[in-house]
């Protein structure tokens, strides 16, 4: 049997952003349902299910672009997360930051390398508990 949009975005989006995935979807339940639906089975059932790139490379190109947002930083905290649940190191993250700012500028560089000192330091403490 096929596994319906929503069953393999569920699916991807628990393998790549964990808990913090289905938080998103969960927080838009009381106001926009349909949004965290989308989410689910477009983002995650359609794009990050095809074949032709790995998890660790998804969630570089989704960081690079997250950071020429500059404006994104829920967004920017699940998906270092993300990179960081999928094998990506911190160093690795670290570097794809730095890889935006001839593209970006310092600002949104500078912007997202603070999230991802946040991300790391709360994961750290997390971990050391």
């Amino acid at each position: 049997m096929t596994k319906s949009r929503f069953e393999a975005g569920s699916e991807a989006l628990a393998s790549i952003d964990g808990a913090d995935g289905q938080a998103v979807v969960d927080s838009l339940k009381d106001i926009a349902p349909d949004l965290g639906r989308w989410v689910v089975e477009f983002a995650f059932g359609d794009i990050y299910t095809r074949p032709q790139l790995d998890p660790m490379q998804r969630e570089l190109v989704t960081l690079g672009s997250l950071v020429t947002q500059g404006d994104a930083v829920p967004e920017l905290t699940v998906h270092i997360n993300g990179a960081l649940h999928v094998g990506i190191s911190e160093e690795q993250v670290v570097e794809a930051i730095l890889q935006c700012v001839p593209y970006v500028g310092f600002p949104r560089a500078i912007n997202a390398v603070n999230v991802a000192r946040k991300v790391f330091a709360d994961r750290n403490v997390v971990q050391g508990d």
